[in-house]
C-alpha cells in the first residue's frame, strides 16, 4: 500500500479553531480529536495554526471591529489575518444538551462580519478556501451540529468537500470523554477513518482551488453585478 501523497501540499496554510469551554492549559477533548487531523496535515509539511478562541477576549457581534461599535475590548481584529491567510478552516467543538459550543456560534458570527468584504478579484472573501468540522461529545448531535457549521461556512464562501466532518460520542449520558482512558475515542475506526478522510479531502480541494487561481471570477462577482452585469441571467423571462 502506498503512502505517498498524490500532491505536494507545503504552500498550503491551516487553521484550527477550538471552539472548546475551557481555557488553556486544561484539557481539551475536542483539541486532542484536532490534532490528529492537524498531525496528518503536518505530516505533508502544511504551515498549521491552532487558536483556542476562549483564550482570547472576543466580542460577540457581527461587525469585523466591535470596537468601532462600543465595545470597549475585541481582539477578533488580531485573529483574523490568521483566517485571512488560511487555505483551510477546520472547526472543533464540544456538544452541549445536542448543540454546539457558545464559543463555536461567536466563531460563526465573526467569520460572518467579513462576508460582505472582496479579494482582490472582486469576490467574496472566503472564495478558494475550504472549510471542515471536527466534534465531540457524549451525547448525539455530531451529524446535526456538522449540518449546521458547514452550512454556515459554505454561504459566506468556503468550498466543501466530500466527508468534510468527523466526530467521536461516547455513551448517551454521563460518561468518559476522547481522550479519557478507557473511552474508546482515540481507537475508534469509525472516527479514526472519517477524520483521515476529512482531512485529505481538504488538503486535496484545496490543492486543486489554489493550483485553478481559486473559484473563477464569473457569475459571481458582487461590483459587477451592481454595475448592471447579469451573466446571461433574465429576470423576466418568457414562460411558455
Amino acid at each position: 500500500m502506498t503512502t505517498d501523497a498524490p500532491a505536494d501540499y507545503t504552500d498550503l496554510r491551516a487553521l484550527f479553531v477550538n471552539c472548546t469551554l475551557k481555557r488553556s492549559p486544561e484539557l481539551s477533548h475536542t483539541e486532542g480529536l484536532m490534532r490528529r487531523s492537524m498531525a496528518l496535515m503536518e505530516a505533508q509539511s502544511v504551515s498549521v495554526d491552532l487558536v483556542r478562541l476562549v483564550d482570547h477576549d472576543v466580542a460577540p457581534g457581527v461587525y469585523p471591529d466591535m470596537r468601532e461599535q462600543g465595545w470597549e475590548v475585541d481582539e477578533w481584529p488580531a485573529l483574523w489575518p490568521l483566517v485571512e491567510r488560511a487555505d483551510i478552516l477546520v472547526v472543533g467543538t464540544p456538544i452541549w444538551l445536542g448543540e454546539a459550543s457558545s464559543q463555536l456560534r461567536l466563531l460563526i458570527e465573526r467569520l460572518y462580519a467579513h462576508s460582505g468584504d472582496t479579494n482582490d478579484r472582486g469576490q467574496y472573501v472566503f472564495y478558494g478556501k475550504v472549510g471542515g468540522a471536527l466534534i465531540t461529545g457524549n451525547e448525539d448531535g455530531v451529524k446535526h451540529n456538522a449540518m449546521s457549521i458547514l452550512y454556515s461556512l459554505q454561504h459566506i464562501g468556503f468550498t466543501i468537500p466530500p466527508a468534510a466532518d468527523a466526530g467521536w460520542i461516547g455513551e448517551v449520558g454521563p460518561g468518559p470523554s476522547f481522550l479519557d482512558e478507557g473511552s474508546g475515542g482515540p481507537e475508534n475506526d469509525f472516527t479514526n477513518r472519517n477524520t483521515t478522510f476529512m482531512t485529505y479531502n481538504l488538503l486535496h480541494l484545496a490543492r486543486l482551488l489554489r493550483d485553478a487561481g481559486g473559484v473563477p471570477a464569473f457569475g459571481n462577482v458582487r461590483s459587477a453585478w451592481n454595475d448592471g452585469e447579469r451573466w446571461g441571467y433574465d429576470a423576466n423571462p418568457e414562460y411558455r
